[in-house]
C-alpha cells in the first residue's frame, strides 16, 4: 500500500512538441493534471525531470504552471537516475515509494523504473498517466516494468490509497480533483 509519508512523485519528460503527439495524449494530460494536483493536496513531493530542454522544449505549459514548488531537472540519459542532480534530490525528500509518470513509457520512464528497482525503490508506475507515440510501445514499456517488478497502479487507485478515508479536507479536495 502507498503511504502518503513515504511517497514522492516523478514526472518524467513531458515536453515540447513530443508531449502533443503522445497517444491519448487528452487523456494523458488530464491524468497528470489530476495526479500533480492531488500529490499538492496530500503534500507529496514532486520532482520534474526534462530530457533535453534545449532541443526537445521545456515542459508542457499546461503541467508547467502546476508545478511551481521547484525547477525541472535537466537530463541527458534517458534514464532520470543517472543525472546526478535527480538523484541528489530524490536522496533528499527521503521517500522510498515512487510514484511514476510521463512520456514515453518505453524509454525514459521504463529506464528510470529499472534504475529505482534495482536501487530498491518501490515503484508504482501510475499506467493511466504514461503514454508514448504508440500503444503497443506503451503496452511494451508497461508490462516490461511490471515484469522487473514496479507494481502498475491508476491515478485515482494511488490518490484514494494514500487517503485511507472517506473523511476530512483532503478527501474533499481529492473528490473535487477526480470528478
Amino acid at each position: 500500500m502507498l503511504d502518503k509519508n513515504n511517497v514522492v512523485l516523478i514526472i518524467v519528460d513531458v515536453q515540447g512538441k513530443l508531449s502533443q503527439i503522445m497517444y491519448k495524449k487528452e487523456d494523458l494530460f488530464e491524468n497528470l493534471r489530476k495526479i500533480i494536483q492531488g500529490a499538492k493536496v496530500l503534500e507529496i513531493p514532486v520532482i520534474w525531470n526534462e530530457q533535453l530542454p534545449e532541443k526537445l522544449g521545456e515542459t508542457a505549459p499546461e503541467l508547467k504552471a502546476l508545478l511551481t514548488d521547484n525547477e525541472p531537472i535537466r537530463k541527458e540519459c534517458f534514464s532520470c537516475w543517472n543525472e546526478p542532480n535527480f538523484v541528489d534530490r530524490l536522496n533528499n525528500v527521503n521517500r522510498k515509494q515512487v510514484l511514476l509518470v510521463g512520456i514515453e513509457t518505453h524509454v525514459c520512464v521504463y529506464q528510470t523504473a529499472a534504475d529505482l528497482l534495482e536501487q530498491g525503490y518501490e515503484v508504482h508506475v501510475v499506467s493511466d498517466a504514461v503514454s508514448s507515440r504508440k500503444k503497443s510501445d506503451k503496452k511494451v514499456g508497461l508490462e516490461k516494468m511490471k515484469d522487473l517488478g514496479a507494481q502498475m497502479t491508476s491515478v485515482e487507485t494511488a490518490l484514494f490509497e494514500m487517503l485511507h478515508v472517506a473523511r476530512g479536507p483532503q478527501f474533499k479536495e481529492i473528490i473535487r480533483i477526480v470528478k
